[in-house]
């Protein structure tokens, strides 16, 4: 009966959040259907792998880590880079986008390494605490600090020299 209850628990955190796990899979491939590929293998294996979640409270940042997880493996199994023109662009275009409010910070967030890019995602876009943050990525809470405040840094640069090139 706790499995089928667990396991409902997650069909629920899903459906609830299903917004926030395309976001956040997005943010890694900038692509609609990767995105959506891989936010459904990680239900697939959030599915698989409900016995390995020993606390149901803890089912956000469980499912945050499997989706982390899956977008990084995803990455890595496709190093190759498609060079597309505008007029191809144009065709693929679904009518649906995620649009950053501010170019600049979307050109600004890719530029930045991905730890730095992942733990700003995390706690800006998708409102995690730090403590959080840090049960996703299975990193201690002094270093998501670090690595928050490096990042936002190296982000403010970016941001002000981008800036600099502008008004020039």
């Amino acid at each position: 009966m706790v499995k089928k209850d667990l396991k409902q628990d997650i069909a629920d955190h899903v459906v609830t959040y299903k917004e926030s796990h395309y976001r956040l899979a997005y943010s890694y491939v900038k692509n609609v259907e990767d995105a959506l590929d891989i936010v459904q293998e990680s239900i697939y294996k959030a599915f698989s792998a409900s016995g390995s979640l020993q606390e149901p409270g803890y089912i956000k940042t469980w499912f945050y880590r499997i989706i982390v997880n899956t977008s990084l493996d995803f990455l890595r199994k496709k190093k190759k880079i498609v060079i597309l023109d505008n007029e191809i662009l144009t065709n693929l275009d679904l009518g649906e986008a995620d649009n950053y409010e501010d170019f600049d910070l979307k050109v600004a967030l890719d530029s930045l390494a991905e730890p730095y890019r992942t733990i700003i995602i995390l706690r800006y876009f998708e409102d995690l605490k730090i403590e959080e943050i840090a049960e996703v990525l299975d990193e201690n809470v002094n270093t998501i600090k670090t690595r928050l405040y490096k990042g936002l840094e190296k982000l403010r640069i970016k941001m002000n020299d981008d800036n600099l090139y502008e008004e020039a």
